[in-house]
Order: C-alpha cells, then sequence, then structure tokens
C-alpha cells in the first residue's frame, strides 16, 4: 500500500491549483460580485446560474443542487476519481512533485505519469479516428454501415481504426515525443515493441470529463492472432476497467437530468440507444457491472438517487436470466432502484434498431419492469405449479427474495403477485416470507429501505452493519437555508466560517447549544475547536467535520453572501441576537414550568424558579440592547 500524500505537498497542491481556472476548464463562469463567479452547474441540468466559485476561499457551491467543496473535491467529482489521483493529476497540472509519507509499497507511480499517459491516449484516439478514413480500414467503415451508423455517428463517438502494420501508433507517437516507456504504461504498446492495438475497430473509452483513459477494440480479420472478439486496454494507471463505462462522457448530463441510467452490453448498444434518443445508456469495459460502477452512476444522479433508476438491458434466453441474477445478487450496492429490460426476441438494443428502427429502442426501456418481479418470476417458473407441492416449493425459493426487496412499500404488492403468480392464498405467501426474513443472518447488511431504517445498507455510514457512532453521523441534515426560523443560526454561521478573526477566543459567548438545528450546532462545535486564527480555517473546518452532508454545509456557508459589512462589532451583534434566541426560549419554558408550580404547596421550587427568571429577564434586556449595538 502506497504511503500518504506529505502534508506540506498537499497544501502546496491547493494553493498553486486557483479553483477558477480549474473549473474553468469545464464550466463558463463570469463575475457574480462580491469576488465570486457563476456558471451553470455542471453536475445537474438547469437553465439559470447557480454554480458559484469563490476564488478568494477557494471554494464551489451549487445553490441548485447543492454540490460544493474545494478544488479536489471538484476535480473528484467532475472526473469520477479518487482523492489521491485527484491530487496528482493538479499536481501534474501546476508542476508539483508529490512526496509521500512512508507507507508499504511508497509512491504508486512517479510523478507526471497519470499527465503523461492522458495525453498518450488522447494522440492515440486522434490518431486511430484519422485512420478510419484509410484504405486499410474499409472492413471497419463495412461493419459500421451494416450495423446501421454513419460517419457523422462515427465521429460523434470517436470511433476509429488500429492499422493492421503493428507499428504505426508507436512510429506516430514516438514522432510525437511521447517516450516509449509512457507508451507501454498507457497499454498503447506491448512490451515487445508491437501496438497493442492491430486492425481492429476502436472505440475510445472516456471519463465524464472527456479524458480518454482507454480503448475497447472489435475484431474484423480472420487473420487476427488475437483471438477473442473484443480487446480492452489492459488496466494502466487511468484505465481500471471496475472504475470505467463506456458512454459515461455523453451521458453523465443526462443521467443527471433524467435521475436515470440504462446499462448495456456493448459499444454498439451503447451507440444504438443514443442515437434512438435513449442518452443515459452506459456498458461496461471488459467486466460485469459492479458495485464500483453504481457508485459512479449514484454520484450522476442529482435528485434523490433513492428515486433513481438503473435500467439494465437482456437477452431473453437463459444467459440473460443468468446475468440478471447475478445482477440481483448484488442489488444491495445498488442506491437507486434495479429494474430490466428484455426484447421478447431476444434482440439486443443494435439489433433491434436495425430491424425495428429507433422508435423500438426507446419502447424497450419503456416497458422496465423491477428487476425483483423479473428474478421472483423465473425462480416460480422453474417450478412445476400444477402440483401441491411445487407450489409451496416456488413459495419457499421466492420468499428469500420478496423478503430482500429494498423499498418495503412495495413488498405488499409482490406477495399479492406471487400469490397470484403460483395460485396460493397470500396469507400463506405472507407466512413463508416473514419465515424467510427470520432465518436471515442477524448480522447481514439490511436491504428492505423501509420507514424506520437508516439509508445505505451496504457497510458504508449508515448502513445496518455501521456502529452506532457513525449512524448516528449519517442522520446529520442539510438545513433549508430559507427556513426564517433559523436565518439567525446559519447568518452567524457564515459569519464565523467567512470571517473568523473578527470573533474573540470565546466567540462572544455562544455555545453549541445556541443552536436549535443540530447540523448547525455540530459545525460550530467543530468550528469553535478549531484555531481562528489559522490560515485555511474554512478548509480545517471542513476536513474536521467527517460528514458528506456537514462538508457540503461548511462549503455553502463559506461561499453564501453576508447580510452586513463584516466588522467585530456587527460580529458581536450577531452573536448577541443568536444569544438571544437562547434565553429567550430558556424564558419560555421557565415560565411554563412556574405556571404549573403552586406558589404555596411548592413554595421553595416556585420560588428558585422565580429568581431564575427574574435573572434570565436580565440576561435579555442586556443582549437586546447588544443585539442592536447599544452596548
Amino acid at each position: 500500500m502506497a504511503g500518504r500524500i506529505h502534508p506540506e505537498d498537499l497544501e502546496t497542491v491547493r494553493e498553486r491549483s486557483r479553483i477558477d481556472e480549474v473549473v474553468s476548464a469545464f464550466v463558463a463562469l463570469r463575475p457574480a460580485g462580491g469576488g465570486s463567479l457563476t456558471g451553470l452547474c455542471p453536475f445537474h441540468d438547469e437553465k439559470t446560474p447557480s454554480f458559484r466559485v469563490t476564488p478568494a476561499k477557494g471554494f464551489y457551491y451549487c445553490f441548485g443542487c447543492g454540490e460544493g467543496g474545494d478544488v479536489i473535491g471538484f476535480v473528484q467529482k467532475i472526473n469520477n476519481m479518487g482523492f489521491t489521483d485527484a491530487v496528482e493529476y493538479l499536481a501534474d497540472r501546476c508542476g508539483v512533485q508529490i512526496r509521500y509519507t512512508e507507507g508499504d509499497g511508497g509512491p504508486k507511480h512517479e510523478p507526471g505519469l497519470r499527465m503523461r499517459v492522458l495525453e498518450a491516449n488522447a494522440a492515440a484516439a486522434e490518431f486511430f479516428a484519422a485512420q478510419l478514413t484509410s484504405p486499410d480500414a474499409v472492413e471497419g467503415r463495412r461493419f459500421l454501415h451494416g450495423r446501421g451508423f454513419t460517419r457523422e455517428h462515427a465521429d460523434h463517438f470517436g470511433i476509429g481504426f488500429a492499422p493492421r502494420s503493428g507499428t504505426a501508433l508507436r512510429e506516430h507517437l514516438l514522432g510525437k515525443k511521447f517516450s516509449r516507456d509512457d507508451l507501454v504504461k498507457a497499454g498503447l504498446v506491448r512490451e515487445n515493441g508491437w501496438d497493442f492495438f492491430q486492425g481492429r475497430l476502436v472505440w475510445p473509452i472516456r471519463d465524464s470529463g472527456r479524458s480518454t483513459l482507454g480503448f475497447g477494440a472489435r475484431r474484423l480479420f480472420d487473420d487476427d492472432r488475437m483471438p477473442a472478439k473484443y480487446l480492452n486496454t489492459p488496466e494502466t494507471l487511468v484505465y481500471k476497467k471496475s472504475h470505467v463505462l463506456y458512454g459515461l462522457d455523453l451521458a453523465r448530463t443526462h443521467i443527471g437530468k433524467k435521475n436515470q441510467a440504462v446499462v448495456v452490453e456493448g459499444y454498439t448498444d451503447v451507440m444504438a440507444c443514443h442515437i434512438a434518443g435513449v442518452d443515459t445508456a452506459v456498458a461496461s469495459c471488459g467486466t460485469a457491472f459492479g458495485a464500483d460502477h453504481s457508485r459512479m452512476i449514484d454520484r450522476l444522479m442529482t435528485a434523490d438517487a433513492y428515486s433513481g433508476e438503473v435500467v439494465f438491458t437482456f437477452d431473453g434466453d437463459a444467459a440473460g436470466q443468468a446475468a440478471a441474477l447475478k445482477v440481483f445478487s448484488s442489488d444491495a450496492s445498488f442506491t437507486a432502484q434495479t429494474y430490466v429490460a428484455i426484447e421478447p426476441s431476444g434482440l439486443d438494443p443494435c439489433d433491434l434498431r436495425i430491424q425495428s428502427g429507433d422508435p423500438a429502442v426507446r419502447e424497450l426501456v419503456a416497458r422496465r419492469v423491477p428487476l425483483y418481479r423479473y428474478v421472483m418470476r423465473n425462480t416460480v417458473e422453474r417450478f412445476d405449479l400444477d402440483r401441491a407441492d411445487g407450489r409451496l416449493a416456488a413459495v419457499r425459493a421466492a420468499a428469500p427474495l420478496v423478503a430482500s426487496v429494498r423499498d418495503a412499500a412495495l413488498v405488499s404488492g409482490y406477495l399479492r403477485e406471487l400469490a397470484g403468480w403460483v395460485g396460493l392464498n397470500p396469507d400463506e405467501v405472507r407466512a413463508e416470507v416473514t419465515r424467510a426474513n427470520a432465518r436471515k443472518v442477524p448480522d447481514e447488511p439490511a436491504r428492505v429501505r423501509g420507514a424506520a431504517e437508516t439509508p445505505g445498507a451496504t457497510g458504508a455510514p449508515g448502513g445496518a452493519d455501521a456502529p452506532a457512532e457513525t449512524t448516528q453521523q449519517a442522520l446529520m441534515e442539510l438545513p433549508d437555508p430559507r427556513d426564517r426560523r433559523l436565518e439567525t443560526e446559519r447568518g452567524f454561521l457564515k459569519l464565523a466560517v467567512q470571517q473568523p478573526a473578527l470573533f474573540d477566543d470565546a466567540w462572544f459567548g455562544v455555545v453549541p447549544d445556541d443552536f436549535a438545528h443540530p447540523s448547525y450546532a455540530r459545525v460550530f462545535g467543530v468550528l469553535a475547536a478549531g484555531d481562528r486564527r489559522a490560515a485555511g480555517f474554512a478548509q480545517a473546518v471542513v476536513a474536521g467535520i467527517d460528514d458528506a452532508v456537514g462538508e457540503q454545509l461548511v462549503v455553502a456557508l463559506s461561499v453564501e453572501p453576508l447580510y452586513g459589512e463584516p466588522t467585530a462589532a456587527y460580529a458581536r451583534e450577531y452573536a448577541s441576537r443568536l444569544r438571544l434566541a437562547t434565553v429567550t426560549r430558556r424564558i419560555n419554558t421557565l415560565k411554563s414550568r412556574l405556571q404549573r408550580t403552586n406558589p404555596v404547596e411548592q413554595q421553595a421550587e416556585y420560588n428558585r424558579g422565580f429568581a431564575a427568571l427574574l435573572e434570565l429577564e436580565a440576561t435579555r434586556r442586556s443582549l437586546q440592547a447588544a443585539a442592536v449595538g447599544e452596548v
């Protein structure tokens, strides 16, 4: 395992990576006043700009979808990268050589290699695309024409051709000053010097930021020495088959807008879907669709991911049924609801488009059915339902499937459907499902997403197997910025995050209990524990909150405009208003208690409460004066 990035290098990368310059590569920004820039959010579809970048703070935030963070977080989100890869990407961009603290394996690769590999891939994609018009590529053009694709389609998807000579790409890239070693590490050239792809039709595989990570290639000639019909780039620094999806660069925005992803099985199927109007289609590359792929799609869904849809297209034959069962076995890893779209004739989307046209492809997706229903139906049909013992066996086989349905509101409906399929009383079926639930392994992560459960049953924070402390953290909610009752709390925290030097060491007497909303209270607790005089204070608060929702909240607070001129007097007045709200709540509570206390029979208790009330009233008058600047 590689060591951790040296903290000094991490700070240097942050300092040299101006967030406005990095974001401008993906978003058109314009001045918005107060030193901020605004543009259309790259993470969700919108017509009115709600995406804001604050260079002075180093943060971005979208008031429409709530996405926000620093420059590293932006690169992670836009390119679907991990933290270390994002830091290395920025380090390559700004010329910082990353050092690592000592670990089991030291640095994963030499500085700058990632950028050189991406540049080599981009150059290779251009070369392949240019070769598609060559005489050598006539078989490739004939294949595309036979699949119903035009030259314009090929250009749109960046399809190219790898020459048969075996060294054409290598010589071309060496001529562009790429080193042989880098070409090998990019998976473009083999150790023996031959091009990795030879005599094949080539599809570039890109990330959501349109960087070319690798390629997929189809066999065209009978004398191809590689027997596999499809060949993918080997695992490299940037290409990891479990972390890439073909078509993601084209589908990213549409997945966010429609809150739906359609998963098909091949490159031509992705093309057919997009051309037909199913512009959310993607495909895995050389491996089955898995948990890492599902997390990539979840991040692209701008609405509540739990209401999103992942639609799988399978053939109607036995292989398609087996594929559906395999997906179902890992269904707990999907946040979105899973569906299956089966063409009764067994045609894949590409063949369906050739035979029946674009409307048939759209209709295929529109006819999707819940994956649970499809799997249960296939399970039941394996038994002889004309026999009593066959019907009972079918119910017992399907009962665990019903018990694993994540949306509790659907369970009753599936019970009735199952009862109808096998011809038994719904109460008998319900009893079998209850017994199946009772047989579940106690520590198995819960897969039913009911009202009393915490979303995220995959071992992540908030899952059924998470410790109590982690589950409590996962319950942190994002307060409504328009809630007038919490206006003072939000205003105080904005000032504290953006201008911490205006406050004294005691934050003018404010404590976490002064915040009615628990998320605001938790943010202030982290904020008050930090060094308000340190550089990068807001960044430190984001790092210390250790909660995704909390991080988003701090980022929002750091970029929202202040209500007044930030001065020490203004900060003291805000603190007084916040404390005044707390004192007022205590006065109301104490008055209610005194009204329930008999001053004769409970004289001592009444007198103590009355004395406390007088003290609170005096404090309130003092805070009222301070809140309007009279003290």
